[in-house]
């Protein structure tokens, strides 16, 4: 037999769902009707009593129906085994997606526009932590005889073109010098320590290159070291806009909060390690303009090193299982596909 707390969550779960579906309250005849807890439909206004009482759903207005409250949804969202999989044809079209990216800028703006379609919420990612990444290699392109095509290549696939004005004409066989010297110095290095390299090249250039490699150095630095302004990719803030009704006074707020990066790299923030699934509702963000909203978020990368976060912002009435598969899928396959 079910127990009283089990029967009470099964009502919790089928206003939830039936809120999230309809955005109406939700009355104890339509629990009846819809689900078949097989039970009276006086028993459901008992939990329901109950379940208000212990302020998980609430009474909006003069309305007969009840809503989820944040600890509703809370506890909802923590009793949640059955995650909805995606289907196989989704997750193939998700793969193939993300695989015909020809680069990191385009595995960034892919996965932030198909989250965004898969959820219907705002999706946000952040560019891979340059802190984890290493140097793969340093390419140098001459464009003129005294000015330079700096390229950064990291393991992650970062790409980072820089102009160089070097100050004076040097020649092929130069330029081959300076390749070689940088990438002897830096390749394989993680991006912090590469930095510290560069500034030390200068001292060991020869010196008839000296002046040519503190240029080439000034430039690098700014190369590798972290751009908080590029972090952050943003995608279908459109979506909030067509849940109006989900944000009585403070849709404005949200999307101003939105454009702040800090606001959304705090978001991001509780992303400890790959593949854990973080959701925070309502109260329980941190920025007061964004609770209003719920955040599922994720750490992507390998199984050994955390490179970003991804994750989705929408109401607090939003399809928390639907958004919770797409989330854990896309971030899985970005991981992949960074992590070769």
């Amino acid at each position: 037999m079910v127990s009283s707390d089990e029967r009470r969550f099964e009502v919790l779960r089928a206003i939830v769902a039936d809120y999230v579906r309809d955005h109406e309250p939700v009355a104890s005849k339509a629990i009846v009707d819809r689900h078949n807890l097989g039970v009276s439909s006086a028993t459901v206004r008992n939990d329901m009593a109950s379940l208000e009482e212990d302020g998980y759903i609430t009474q909006p207005h003069t309305s007969a129906g009840r809503i989820p409250t944040d600890k509703g949804y809370r506890l909802f969202v923590d009793r949640l085994s059955d995650v909805k999989p995606l289907s196989t044809a989704e997750r193939k079209a998700i793969q193939s997606f993300l695989e015909g990216a020809i680069d990191l800028d385009d595995v960034m703006r892919r996965s932030v526009r198909l989250l965004a379609q898969l959820t219907r919420q705002v999706a946000v990612i952040q560019y891979p932590t340059l802190t984890t990444s290493t140097v793969r290699h340093v390419e140098l392109v001459s464009i003129t005889p005294a000015r330079l095509m700096l390229v950064l290549i990291t393991d992650t696939g970062r790409v980072d073109q820089r102009v160089v004005d070097l100050g004076d004409v040097v020649t092929d066989e130069t330029v081959a010098r300076l390749r070689s010297m940088v990438n002897t110095t830096l390749a394989g290095k993680r991006l912090a320590d590469a930095a510290a390299s560069v500034a030390e090249l200068p001292e060991s250039a020869p010196g008839e290159l000296r002046e040519v490699v503190t240029r080439l150095a000034t430039v690098l630095v700014e190369s590798l070291v972290e751009h908080p302004e590029e972090r952050l990719v943003l995608g279908g803030t459109a979506n909030l806009t067509r849940n109006v009704a989900d944000f009585p006074h403070s849709l404005r707020q949200v999307l101003e909060a939105l454009e702040e990066q800090v606001v959304v790299l705090k978001l991001l923030a509780a992303t400890a390690d790959p593949g854990t699934i973080t959701v925070r509702i309502g109260e329980e963000n941190e920025a007061e303009e964004m609770r209003s909203t719920s955040v599922v978020s994720i750490g992507y990368g390998t199984r050994a090193t955390l490179l970003g976060g991804m994750g989705v912002v929408g109401p607090t009435r939003m399809d928390y299982p639907t958004n919770i598969a797409a989330v854990r899928a896309v971030a899985n396959y970005v991981g992949k596909i960074l992590g070769r």
